[in-house]
């Protein structure tokens, strides 16, 4: 990967950050480091502690995630889930993300990743 798609993983990492996490919770549960090694293992990308657990905690008073805590291994850790509300705002956002990925590449009147890419004052450009 190069270093401008590489750019654009990272924007589009910090802008769809919840949705990722929100993404993994759903496969099951997890505790903040693993949420960041599979960050790392899936994306190529870094977000540390400092990023992903306020991340975490403004997902739970959101409703989204709940967590407890797991006192059973030799260090405790804070464990999160989805909740329900969670299932839905994940399940609304894939909608609204197809959505948008359609929109970008479908069509005579829409927008194209292209051109948008190429061009360095991005405008709604049409096909």
């Amino acid at each position: 990967m190069g270093p401008k798609s590489r750019e654009i993983q990272m924007k589009l990492m910090r802008g769809l950050l919840d949705f990722v996490i929100l993404n993994f919770l759903r496969g099951q549960p997890m505790h903040g480091y693993q949420i960041i090694s599979s960050l790392r293992k899936n994306f190529g990308v870094y977000f540390g502690p400092s990023t992903i657990y306020p991340l975490l905690s403004l997902l739970e008073k959101k409703g989204y995630v709940s967590s407890q805590w797991d006192l059973e291994n030799d260090r405790p850790r804070k464990v999160y889930n989805l909740t329900a509300q969670g299932v839905d705002m994940l399940t609304s956002a894939e909608v609204s993300l197809n959505h948008i990925y359609r929109k970008l590449t479908n069509g005579s009147n829409n927008l194209s990743l292209n051109a948008l890419s190429n061009n360095r004052n991005p405008k709604v450009i049409k096909i």
